[in-house]
């Protein structure tokens, strides 16, 4: 007759790695859902741009920077801490931040969106080429330099899901590029860059020109070149001109029929006195309605994008292409009460 065989007893270590590894497993499985509904979430409640949206107030505008050097009491000084103290997009270039200062930069204006409570609007403005035909803002970066530059900003984007971020992408880089010959690299170009800075709650919009510019027509195709139609917010149009705003809603309205229902943003930082046909420095002009202002089901709002003060370039007096103007920012702001 055979003894009975005992039954084998896993030794304590045994149990405790075999506990252990379950720990561990359920703590993975738990992190993933976690993380796969904390995204979730951030996509679902990300909103875009609209009426009632306030952006920040940039602390290195350059209407910012510039008033240590003017003298208190002069209007000039007025004008300035006026501006400086209202919602407008921060232009980002390459020459003010490059490759090894833009991800500080960045870090500073989202910093500053969630100490002031409100939404970050910014311009990248460095392509290769850059106003290729005017040539007052000529400049920009080569391919390999815009690629790393972009990137840089686009982790920044990334990083930063609790904010809402628009962006606009290269203002008159499509408008231009059949006057100055690059659309091939200009499409490539754009849709590259639109593939670094896309993420959680940012709102892109390419260049849209304006109403008194390229047919909607011509203008659709350049936006619908770019094949990024699914994953850009629209386009923004008006950007760093005058033209009144019902106009540019019009326009608007008849470019998204053509690039099958973008939104648009619109800039009316120096469109209060409409356009008298010039783009560069027209003297008469002033400030436009507040950002948030105006808005449909098209138009997602209005937007101070182009900073009132600065200079279109070296024309009817003005300094060079984004320089501080305070004789501009008097002339501007003639339509406000100056504290």
């Amino acid at each position: 007759m055979r003894p009975e065989s005992q039954p084998k007893i896993l030794p304590g270590w045994a149990i405790a790695t075999i506990v252990g590894v379950g720990v561990l497993l359920v703590a993975s499985i738990a992190a993933t859902v976690w993380m796969f509904l904390s995204h979730w979430v951030r996509d679902l409640t990300a909103t875009a741009p609209a009426v009632g949206t306030t952006i920040i107030a940039p602390e290195e505008s350059k209407a910012a920077l510039a008033l240590p050097d003017l003298p208190e009491g002069t209007d000039e000084f007025a004008a300035t801490a006026y501006l400086a103290a209202q919602p407008t997009a921060y232009w980002l270039t390459p020459e003010i931040d490059p490759v090894s200062e833009i991800g500080a930069r960045m870090t500073n204006l989202l910093d500053e969106a969630r100490t002031q409570g409100h939404a970050l609007a910014i311009v990248v403005y460095g392509l290769p080429e850059r106003d290729c035909s005017a040539g007052l803002s000529a400049g920009g970066l080569d391919d390999a330099a815009y690629a790393e530059w972009t990137q840089i900003i686009g982790d920044a984007l990334h990083a930063a899901p609790d904010i809402q971020k628009t962006v606009v992408l290269e203002p008159d880089s499509l408008a231009l590029a059949p006057e100055c010959g690059n659309l091939a690299d200009r499409t490539t170009q754009l849709r590259d860059a639109i593939a670094r800075l896309a993420s959680t709650n940012t709102w892109i919009y390419v260049d849209g020109g304006h109403s008194t510019w390229l047919p909607a027509s011509q203008m659709a195709e350049l936006i619908n070149g770019i094949g990024m139609n699914d994953v850009i917010r629209g386009f923004a149009t008006n950007v760093s001109n005058y033209n009144d705003t019902a106009l540019e809603f019009d326009y608007a309205h008849q470019l998204s029929g053509l690039t099958g229902g973008l939104h648009a943003i619109i800039d009316t930082s120096r469109n209060g006195a409409g356009s008298n046909g010039e783009w560069c420095n027209p003297p008469g002009r002033l400030i436009g309605a507040p950002g948030g202002t105006y808005g449909d089901d098209v138009v997602d709002t209005n937007f101070w994008i182009k900073p009132p003060g600065e200079s279109d370039g070296t024309c009817n007096g003005g300094p060079v292409a984004g320089a501080w103007w305070p004789p501009s920012a008097v002339e501007l702001t003639r339509n406000v009460t100056l504290p």
